[in-house]
């Protein structure tokens, strides 16, 4: 059991979300530096997860997929048609596009609990709302400083919310040193967790009765 246990762990695909800025003024650091985390994502083998929305998110999707990373778009549109027409999303770059249907917002809750570890970068309200479900859902969080928006003020908006959740939140200025250190949280916090729960269900699953 123990064998099996290490072997489906090392198998399991790490998802990482990026969340930021999908539209307004984007410096050109704050596009290299989100394109660097999406190079930074995929060399990692991990999978990358965007609101699949234009800015720095997508720029990281271009990254990812620069260095044959897999990425996976959660649109907030019901099909192709309205992601494309409607809201004006990029289609470019992703493996899969999950269609919720939800909206620009409602869209969120998706994005987020898809994501084993979640990196904000720049970000105005839209990036406010995805980091309070994350924060409140105690997800492990990557700021990306030196990205503008919110994320070079959120450890204030952190000290002024006082409320614990479990969340643990890591900070850096350069991409893949942010990455490796919420890796390391990863390992030490999440990987545990999910081979107990390996070991206590069927990798196929439960036919219904």
């Amino acid at each position: 059991m123990e064998n099996f246990v290490e072997e489906r762990a090392r198998r399991l695909k790490i998802a990482v979300g990026v969340m930021g800025s999908a539209g307004g003024r984007m410096h050109e650091k704050a596009i290299a530096m989100a394109t660097e985390m999406g190079r930074a994502i995929a060399a990692r083998g991990c999978v990358l997860v965007t609101g699949a929305c234009p800015g720095l998110p997508h720029y990281a999707v271009k990254g990812a997929k620069a260095v044959g990373g897999i990425v996976v778009g959660i649109s907030p549109a019901l099909n192709f048609e309205e992601h494309s027409m409607k809201y004006h999303s990029p289609y470019e770059g992703y493996d899969m596009l999950v269609y919720t249907g939800s909206g620009l917002m409602g869209r969120e809750i998706e994005n987020i609990r898809s994501c084993d570890l979640v990196v904000f970068m720049g970000g105005r309200s839209g990036t406010l709302g995805e980091f309070a479900i994350a924060y409140d859902e105690g997800k492990v969080i990557g700021i990306l400083q030196g990205t503008g928006g919110i994320a070079d003020k959120m450890e204030v908006i952190v000290g002024l919310v006082e409320k614990q959740t479990g969340a643990q939140i890591v900070y850096s200025r350069e991409p893949r040193d942010l990455l490796d250190r919420l890796l390391a949280v990863y390992n030490e916090r999440l990987l545990p967790y999910y081979k107990t729960i390996l070991a206590n269900s069927h990798p196929d699953g439960k036919p219904e009765d």
